[in-house]
């Protein structure tokens, strides 16, 4: 029996040190379930495509409150 490939290319998690939130400069927490990288300082969680970030504000999500 052979293994399933992950749902999504791994991110490393290790960029998370050296990422921080362009429009904020905190730290980012990762969100593995839906991919993305978020800022609670801006209200915005930020795409991880193909493993990696876009850290691009026009790109990121809202956060709902």
């Amino acid at each position: 029996m052979t293994a399933q490939p992950p749902a999504h290319p791994a991110f490393d998690r290790r960029m998370l040190e050296a990422l921080i939130c362009p429009k904020t400069q905190t730290v980012l927490r990762y969100d593995a379930e839906r991919q993305e990288l978020v800022s609670k300082a801006a209200n915005l969680a930020y795409p991880i495509r193909g493993g990696i970030p876009v850290m691009l504000e026009d790109e990121a999500r809202v956060l709902d409150d």
